[in-house]
């Protein structure tokens, strides 16, 4: 399983944020921005027209990808079917979470977190300069996981796959955070997000992800959770961003609301949510080639999903941070800093849920004024209220986004964004269900904008409640 890794412009690297945005990340705290894996790679990709043509591409982003960058390592996941380079191979671990040092939520009120300070080592405890542990295969831990593999790396800390000793032998992935006090604070808040998830789902009913252990081992917060297999993401990258079908959508995308709709009950936010946080459950699949495409065509035996990554939940009670989830999947009332509760997740899921349709991302920029240019490019104006009562006034002229058609990002955008409605390759009433709840999770106004417990009575999941009442 190679690298979760997004596209970058055949031209180059692009900046990761505005002039505008620069100077806001200048004057807050560090928060998300560690854990959005697209934010760290800056770049955008195109649109094709044909699957041949944007294969092509890939390949030659491939080949760069090979050479020295400033991108994390790549990891080493489950058997693939050709060899990669080892800074090209991944694994589902990072998908388990990918929050940083800091989670950006105040204390929890709940509870007084116990504190980790740094111990002294013996010798057959050491870290690396960079605080992760030294470990070699085999090496057990609490007398019982038997590290097999590491899976991964990323700036939070290492993911290995165990063999839990007092389970029969049962694999696991578990995640040993740096040897940091900033690090060790993020993961005990999501420790005990999950706790709760976890504790209040009891019968997995719900698809959240389960932490089966955790524990301090000299300094590092370990985290045990369930092996899932690849993200939703890395399934689409590896079936040549191959679309999934209606169908195929309808089923992922009931489990997912049920999941989100699960914590919004639970009043959190999850705040991150993307196709890399939503992980198959099993990615064994049938390879049939396809002679159309000419290529090999991955079709999945279960389309069970699970969500990830609660690093970044934040608790209606507690502090939001002016800024919230991964560029690409941000709610317009984020970006205009007009506030945020849980409608910034079903703003994300609308997206999630056009990209699994289309195999590509729909708002691929890195700039705020540019993504709100291609919002109305696929949605229409943004309403005057919003832009009138925005923080953000430099985006604004004359109760209008301040936004030149003519200039070259204003050409990218006309050229590679297009009304939603022009996405659709059907007008059958599938498709047009679809859209139309798509249409809805993507409104501007959150007083408009559709709640999970709406979305989920929508009529593209008629086929689904008939399947249950048989």
């Amino acid at each position: 399983m190679r690298r979760t890794k997004r596209m970058r412009s055949p031209d180059g690297w692009i900046a990761e944020y505005g002039w505008e945005e620069s100077i806001e990340d200048w004057k807050r705290p560090k928060r998300s921005s560690r854990s959005c894996e697209r934010e760290r790679r800056p770049g955008r990709y195109h649109h094709f027209k044909t699957y041949e043509r944007y294969i092509r591409k890939l390949a030659c982003v491939e080949r760069r990808a090979r050479e020295p960058s400033l991108e994390p390592r790549g990891y080493e996941g489950r058997p693939i079917t050709r060899a990669a380079p080892a800074r090209e191979r991944t694994g589902h671990w990072h998908h388990y979470s990918k929050s940083s040092a800091h989670s950006g939520r105040s204390q929890r009120s709940s509870r007084e977190r116990p504190r980790f300070h740094r111990r002294k080592r013996s010798r057959s405890f050491e870290d690396d300069e960079e605080g992760h542990l030294i470990y070699h295969n085999g090496h057990m831990l609490r007398a019982r996981y038997e590290i097999v593999s590491t899976l991964g790396e990323g700036a939070f800390g290492k993911v290995v796959e165990c063999i839990d000793h007092s389970k029969d032998g049962v694999k696991v992935a578990l995640k040993i955070i740096k040897n940091l006090d900033r690090y060790r604070e993020a993961a005990l808040s999501e420790v005990e997000v999950l706790e709760q998830m976890n504790s209040l789902d009891s019968e997995k009913k719900f698809g959240c992800v389960q932490m089966l252990d955790w524990f301090d081992h000299h300094g590092h917060i370990c985290i045990v959770f369930e092996l899932l297999g690849l993200s939703t993401y890395d399934f689409l990258k590896e079936n040549g961003f191959m679309p999934f079908t209606v169908d195929q959508i309808r089923h992922m995308a009931d489990q997912i609301f049920r999941a989100v709709h699960f914590l919004h009950q639970n009043k959190l936010t999850h705040t991150d949510l993307k196709p890399e946080n939503i992980l198959f459950v099993d990615t064994h699949c049938a390879i049939k080639y396809n002679s159309k495409l000419k290529r090999d065509e991955r079709t999945l035996k279960s389309l069970d999903v699970k969500v990830v990554d609660f690093g970044n939940a934040t608790y209606d009670h507690e502090h939001h941070t002016s800024v919230v989830s991964t560029r690409h999947y941000r709610a317009p009332e984020v970006i205009l800093e007009l506030g945020w509760n849980q409608a910034c997740d079903v703003w994300s899921l609308g997206c999630i849920l056009i990209e699994y349709y289309l195999g590509l991302t729909l708002f691929q920029t890195h700039d705020s004024k540019e993504h709100l240019a291609m919002m109305e490019r696929v949605l229409g104006p943004i309403p005057v209220h919003m832009l009138q009562k925005t923080r953000k006034q430099c985006f604004v002229h004359r109760d209008r986004l301040d936004w030149d058609e003519h200039s070259s990002s204003g050409r990218y955008v006309r050229k590679h964004c297009k009304p939603l409605r022009q996405y659709m390759s059907s007008k059958s009433s599938d498709h047009e269900k679809l859209f139309d709840l798509i249409q809805k999770m993507m409104q501007y106004d959150v007083s408009k904008r559709i709640t999970l417990a709406e979305a989920m009575k929508h009529p593209f999941f008629t086929p689904l409640m008939k399947g249950h009442k048989e």
